[in-house]
């Protein structure tokens, strides 16, 4: 019998690419899974697989209203968010409720079922960073009224409330700082670079590349992501964690690689830098490695060909729905 039999998880934003890998592993590992997404960027067929076990119910809410969960909880995992900009630019509004409005009413039940909450924050908290690689303790440079600021300062908010909750209230809270993370049940047009360039070589376009190409990314693969959140909702450490992968490229050379991993014969074309783009995105993880024992372990050579193949093998009409690429 797992040890953990009988605990019980609230998963925010279950639908999601992220929250559905988690609802994954939570049941894996023993738990009860209580997932919840009200939808506007999840899709309940990354979850449908969940539905017939026993061990996990779904609640369609979203959090930014009172959130009322019946029985016990043992843990929230809050990750009900549009994380992408082609996403939180079209819904600033229901961005900025979720990571505040949101995360208080997360924070308040958390507190009155004496459950521990761990809240997914982003590098995006660092902004276009003048600190390289990006430490915990580098406290960003983020234009607040900028395009992207509804999603920066969300989660610049979210931390701090949870650190109130947990100074004030002596509420067990976790945070993490998820860098640019990739994987099966991405979505295809979700204007993120890594789907947008499969997409583009599976339907036979140029690759957009914003700026000159020199700005650089750092990607996890999930697997790996999920690993270092689980160990950091049990460990005791209540401040910021970065989690990402260290291993960083320019976008030209990651658009050399997925050409190379797609064989496709198109090419590059270079649009104008979309503003407070980020130049520079490395994740410091000797936090993670010092106190969860983490770091990634699945290369991006293995990872990219576990996402193309994932990618491959959806419908044709997936592939149709292009998207303009921010990030």
């Amino acid at each position: 019998m797992s040890a953990n039999k009988g605990k019980r998880v609230l998963i925010t934003g279950a639908a999601g690419f992220l929250g559905s890998h988690l609802c994954d592993r939570f049941i894996k590992e023993g738990y009860d899974v209580v997932g919840m997404d009200n939808l506007i960027t999840g899709d309940l067929a990354n979850i449908q697989h969940l539905f017939k076990l026993k061990e996990f119910e779904f609640y369609h809410h979203d959090v930014s209203k009172f959130v009322f969960v019946p029985g016990k909880l043992d843990y929230i995992l809050h990750f009900a968010s549009p994380a992408s900009p082609i996403d939180y630019l079209k819904i600033p509004i229901q961005t900025l409720k979720v990571g505040s409005l949101g995360t208080h009413n997360l924070l308040g039940l958390a507190k009155a079922k004496n459950a521990r909450i761990l809240v997914a924050s982003t590098s995006e908290v660092y902004g276009d960073p003048t600190v390289h690689p990006q430490t915990e303790e580098y406290w960003g440079n983020v234009n607040p009224v900028g395009p992207r600021g509804v999603y920066d300062e969300a989660k610049r908010f979210q931390e701090a409330i949870t650190m109130a909750y947990h100074t004030y209230h002596g509420l067990e809270t976790r945070i993490v700082r998820i860098f640019n993370t990739y994987g099966p049940r991405m979505r295809l047009n979700d204007g993120r670079v890594l789907p947008a360039f499969i997409g583009q070589a599976l339907r036979g376009e140029d690759l957009t590349v914003f700026g000159d190409g020199s700005q650089t990314r750092s990607f996890c693969y999930v697997d790996d992501l999920v690993e270092g959140i689980y160990r950091l909702l049990l460990s005791n450490y209540a401040h910021p964690v970065n989690i990402g992968n260290p291993s960083e490229i320019t976008m030209c050379e990651f658009g050399e690689e997925i050409l190379k991993l797609t064989g496709s014969s198109v090419k590059m074309v270079f649009k104008p830098l979309p503003q407070d783009d980020p130049k520079q995105r490395q994740p410091d993880i000797s936090k993670a490695r010092e106190i969860l024992g983490w770091e990634p372990k699945v290369s991006r050579a293995e990872g990219l060909k576990r996402t193309y193949e994932y990618f491959k093998s959806l419908p044709p009409e997936e592939l149709t729905k292009s998207a303009h690429r921010f990030s």
